[in-house]
């Protein structure tokens, strides 16, 4: 493919996140969202009066996925369906040789993780998995950080999300974990990738307490109550010693950062803050006397849109990634892996004990 000619992007499934790509791949030089396909009629009527609200050219409209990669017009897809759908559209999609870029998380099963790692090595074209939060500019000057080996050997991860409910989708798909694989998958498999990364071992265990306390109590779905989680607080063991915890609640608006990350080696401590933008690092020697405070921003950051420029460097990384013939950021083995920690932490909640990785993986 020329790197002069533009790269045509065709998006399946345009609902809030869908919108959120084609504003991202808006503004992004050398590429044109050219396609979307989703069977929600108003839905793809969004979707038209987007691309007329930002300028952008009116994109082909499909009623299925299907067609769309038939159809020609793309040389790489976003998948941003819901979650209980993207095991069936990723079978459509990996069976053509156009790149994707699939929201997370990869799917709702361990099972259904593993079939779409089995195709996706079975193809020679990328495929990548939408686990942004790595690349939030304060999050991966914290990643750097670590890596650098400045706060020592990593002891222990500590991540807390305390934020606003979930909110309305199409369908309101989201109020149940059927639908999104649990709280635990649908939202936080983002935190186990970090927790993955930061340790860099393997988890073992897992221990997980929650409920649903507060949210969508009062909402009835065909008589049904959302059963999705609204707090947890979860514990992962890993191989090389490091312990990392999540403390999760989602009735938490009265909060000046929604998201704390705090790393602390043997040497040293590093914690990133959104959506403030604060990188804190310090050294035990030096105590609290030596603590330093930056607010860490990307300049290549050209949308901010939802997760504050995350997912415009993910498309930046991406399309260089299919300019150059690259590889993926996140692989499909990132999307299982983290996945597999939220399964792990909703089989804990649910079991009331301690869940093993080994029990969950079947190795």
């Amino acid at each position: 493919m020329s790197t002069s000619s533009p790269l045509r992007y065709g998006i399946i499934g345009v609902g809030m996140m869908g919108l959120e790509h084609v504003r991202n791949l808006h503004a992004l030089p050398g590429v044109e969202v050219v396609a979307v396909a989703d069977p929600h009629g108003p839905s793809l009527e969004r979707a038209a009066a987007e691309a007329a609200r930002i300028g952008a050219p009116t994109p082909t409209a499909f009623t299925d996925g299907r067609d769309l990669l038939a159809s020609g017009l793309c040389d790489a897809v976003v998948v941003a369906t819901p979650n209980m759908t993207h095991i069936d559209v990723l079978e459509a999609v990996l069976a053509t040789e156009l790149p994707v870029l699939v929201e997370k998380p990869l799917c709702t099963t361990v099972d259904d993780c593993r079939r779409v790692v089995d195709l996706a090595r079975q193809r020679t074209a990328p495929v990548w998995v939408g686990l942004e939060y790595r690349y939030m500019p304060p999050v991966a000057a914290l990643i750097d950080v670590v890596r650098s080996g400045a706060v020592g050997q990593i002891r222990m991860v500590a991540i807390r999300e305390h934020r606003f409910p979930f909110l309305a989708k199409v369908g309101d798909w989201n109020r149940f974990n059927r639908n999104t694989g649990g709280t635990l998958v649908e939202k936080c498999c983002h935190f186990f990738d970090l927790m993955n990364q930061l340790a860099d071992a393997r988890p073992i265990r897992v221990l997980a307490s929650g409920s649903q306390d507060v949210n969508h109590l009062d909402e009835r779905y065909l008589g049904e109550v959302p059963d999705i989680l609204d707090n947890a607080l979860v514990i992962v063991e890993y191989d090389n010693g490091v312990r990392a915890s999540l403390d999760l609640c989602m009735f938490a608006e009265a909060s000046t950062n929604q998201e704390e990350i705090a790393v602390v080696g043997d040497q040293g401590k590093v914690e990133a803050f959104l959506p403030s933008g604060i990188l804190r690092t310090g050294r035990r020697r030096e105590g609290a006397r030596g603590v330093t405070e930056a607010v860490i921003e990307d300049p290549r950051v050209g949308h901010h849109g939802y997760h504050h420029g995350s997912s415009y460097l993910e498309h930046l990384a991406f399309v260089e990634m299919i300019r150059t013939g690259g590889r993926p950021g996140v692989t499909v083995e990132d999307g299982l892996a983290s996945v597999a920690l939220g399964v792990a932490a909703q089989r804990s909640i649910a079991e009331g004990r301690s869940i093993t990785m080994a029990e969950v993986l079947g190795v």
